[in-house]
């Protein structure tokens, strides 16, 4: 039998056991840097946990959480080359804490994203020349953003969009990286888009949003052969758009361009980019028609043309298979009859503030997954029509100031998913049914609350990014004002507005079943009887406006447990009795909102109730005789006056016995005299 040689397999064993042990630990400087920046954080914040495992009596660093090593090989020990640091902090953080990182010298990855982190950039950033990747994006950071990033030349992707950064316009550069991708947004860009971006050819993602950029898009930038992503949302951009922006060949699957002050018409290659997933082009001056190729988009997800001045009366005809799930023409001046050519799965449908007209379409039932139908602001007539009610998934439906008319469809109780009903500023009668309050139960509170923000994710040359956009707001009549609520938390609201109709009931008392409902408009009818009592039921209520109606009686007591109420408008009635105190009852002083309700009182507009003037103070028995012995005095005082007055005058001589010569001859010379002794 041979024997194995002893130096042999203590070579072996070093090579098999000892030596990944032994390199697979971090560098020790690397870890007491790590431990430093732990340190500086829970010298601000010592209830800090996330990097717990992050302590001196680990072996090696490379066995903590959000850090990575490279691989141990015969010749190197493991090193740290990414650290995964987004979200760590909730609270306002000073970037000086960061500086320990920077000594790490082997970062190739350095995220940061979304950590309150103010202030400046430290200058030992410019040691970390090995990174290919920074993420700084949604921080606080300030100062002028360092230019000696891009002379890092394995530098693929730069991020620092969401800051307070600056950009000095004034400086050449001549990048010595090639960049994948680079968000510069909300960094202070003026002028025209920098003309050393193109440079990067190969760039897949560019966002230079919220910036002050101006001028034309640039040739150049069109024909990027390798862009997938493009946001240039909220600049001052101008002219028209390259055709080159969608030739077949392009790769584009963003497109933003939202917000600025584009023009002239949609080029009629549009359809030719096959891969566009979202298309932003709102709030520009594009006019003319939508171009038909659009339709031929077939992985178009998200299209936005709304706030333009595009126009006609013919709408592309989408695919009914195809996967639009969110299409926003508001605010344009599009005519004719409401179009119904989209996708039988699309899900919001914004058509309003254009000049459609003609009764709402009954074919609208088959966009079967509908949630949110926009059609305010158009010249639409006659009545709701049964169709429209058997989109059972509608959580939106707006239809403010048009021309409906009729009654309200007792069949509305189908929506069940209903959260905002708008209604108001139409010709619409009648009654409030029972049976559409009874059935509205997306008005109660038992649903859970659901974000309908939209978010995709994009593969771009193997590396995935998320990016979220928001879509347009929903115009609402909220607490007196039109106001925008947000269509990323549109799920958070519960309205029901059916004001300025002719609307002509009492006010049902099942309508205190609403319990989610944050508004309540049924102002500007011609609602009669008392405010029902159940109301008070409403606890989340925020605006309750019931002015202008014929409603009677007091206003109920309980409202003083509507702990949510800010505004309440009952104006314009014919309501009597004391205004409740209590709650936020005592926040309702404006005058205006009880004005024109005679019957009113109350510390609210300072008008006295009865039961609060001062009582009449009740005559006393001496007080009840007084009169009496007035007159008894007055008796008793006269005869002995007139007695008095006629023996003076008898005294004085008046009565004396003359001859009538002598007493004509004193009534001649004096006159006075006898004035005077009459008197």
């Amino acid at each position: 039998m041979v024997m194995a040689n002893p130096s042999l397999l203590l070579q072996s064993f070093f090579f098999f056991f000892l030596l990944p042990c032994l390199s697979s630990s971090c560098p020790e400087y690397q870890k007491q840097a790590l431990l430093q920046f732990k340190s500086s954080i829970l010298a601000i914040n010592s209830s800090f946990h996330t990097l717990d495992s992050w302590n001196s009596s680990s072996s090696s660093c490379c066995l903590w959480d959000k850090v990575t090593c490279s691989s141990p090989s015969t010749s190197t020990s493991s090193v740290v080359i990414e650290l995964h640091l987004s979200n760590l902090f909730a609270r306002l953080m000073p970037s000086n804490l960061l500086a320990p990182l920077f000594l790490i010298r082997s970062l190739r990855v350095l995220s940061l994203s979304s950590n309150h982190l103010s202030g400046e950039l430290p200058e030992e950033i410019g040691n970390l020349t090995k990174l290919n990747s920074l993420d700084l994006e949604e921080n606080l950071l300030t100062v002028e953003i360092p230019f000696r990033l891009l002379d890092f030349k394995d530098l693929q992707s730069l991020l620092l969009g969401g800051n307070s950064l600056t950009w000095n316009n004034n400086m050449k550069l001549v990048p010595k990286c090639s960049l994948l991708r680079l968000s510069l947004r909300s960094c202070g860009l003026q002028g025209e888009i920098p003309e050393w971006i193109s440079t990067q050819t190969n760039l897949s993602l560019l966002d230079l949003s919220m910036n002050q950029l101006h001028g034309p898009l640039p040739q150049w930038l069109a024909e990027f052969q390798t862009l997938s992503g493009l946001s240039l949302s909220h600049n001052k951009l101008s002219g028209s758009l390259p055709t080159a922006l969608f030739r077949s060949s392009q790769l584009l699957n963003i497109l933003a361009l939202s917000h600025n002050n584009f023009s002239g018409e949609l080029p009629k290659n549009i359809g030719d980019a096959k891969s566009l997933i979202i298309l932003m082009l709102d709030g520009n001056n594009f006019s003319g028609p939508i171009p038909q190729s659009i339709s031929q988009i077939s992985n178009l997800v998200l299209l936005d043309l709304s706030r333009n001045r595009l126009s006609g009366n013919i709408f592309p005809v989408f695919d009914p298979q195809g996967n639009l799930w969110f299409a926003d023409f508001s605010s344009n001046q599009f005519s004719g009859e409401v179009p119904t050519t989209f996708p039988l799965d699309i899900e919001t449908l914004a058509l309003g503030g254009n000049k459609f007209s003609g009764a709402l379409p009954l074919n609208l039932k088959k966009l079967r997954n509908l949630e949110r139908l926009e059609l305010q602001d158009n010249n639409i007539s006659g009545e709701l029509p049964n169709s429209l009610l058997q989109i059972s998934h509608l959580r939106v439906l707006n239809l403010r100031n048009n021309s409906l008319q009729g009654s309200i469809p007792k069949t509305l109780s189908n929506l069940q998913n209903l959260r905002i009903l708008d209604l108001s500023s139409n010709n619409l009668t009648g009654e409030i049914p029972i049976e559409f309050v009874n059935h509205l139960t997306g008005m109660t509170p038992n649903l859970t609350s659901q974000t309908s923000g939209f978010s995709v994710l994009i593969t771009l040359s193997s590396n995935f990014f998320s990016t979220e956009f928001a879509v347009n707001e929903l115009i609402v009549n909220w607490k007196k004002y039109k106001q925008g609520l947000s269509s990323h938390y549109i799920d958070m609201y519960f309205l029901l507005d059916l004001s300025n109709n002719q609307l002509s009931s009492e006010i049902p008392a099942s309508l205190g079943a609403l319990k989610a409902l944050k508004m309540l408009n049924l102002s500007f009818n011609k609602f009669f009887g008392k405010i029902p009592a159940s109301l008070d039921d409403l606890q989340n209520v925020e605006s309750l406006d019931l002015s202008h109606n014929k409603l009677s009686g007091p206003i109920p007591i309980a409202f003083t447990k509507l702990q949510q109420l800010t505004t309440l408008d009952v104006s314009n009635n014919k309501l009597t009795g004391q205004i409740p105190i209590g709650g936020q009852m005592n926040a309702m002083a404006d005058p205006n909102f009880y004005a024109n309700n005679s019957g009113l009182c109350g510390v609210q507009i300072r008008v006295s109730c009865p039961k609060d003037l001062p009582p009449t103070p009740k005559l006393q028995e001496h007080d009840n005789k007084e009169p009496w012995i007035l007159l008894e005095a007055v008796g008793i005082g006269y005869p002995v006056g007139l007695i008095l007055t006629i023996g003076i005058i008898f005294l004085a001589g008046y009565f004396n016995p003359s001859s009538p010569s002598n007493n004509r001859r004193r009534h001649h010379h004096h006159p006075h005299r006898l004035i005077r002794q009459r008197i």
